[in-house]
């Protein structure tokens, strides 16, 4: 896969980490998969206002994961 982000710096990140635990890892990642989550609900409500709390909550399943 093609980057734009210059070599020296993939490389500092991942060295960075590989300083980190697998616990410091997934921490990191539920963070951003929580941040990610707030930001798409946040603009389900701008989109739909007038949304119930169900329909925003199917609104984002559909979102993360398609009409499958």
């Amino acid at each position: 896969m093609k980057s734009d982000t210059p070599l020296q710096v993939m490389r500092f990140w991942q060295e960075l980490m590989r300083t980190r635990s697998g616990e410091e890892r997934l921490e990191m990642a539920s963070s951003m998969y929580a941040s990610a989550r707030q930001m798409m609900l946040a603009s389900l409500r701008n989109q739909h206002p007038r949304a119930t709390v169900a329909e925003l909550r199917r609104a984002l399943f559909l979102r993360l994961y398609g009409h499958e």
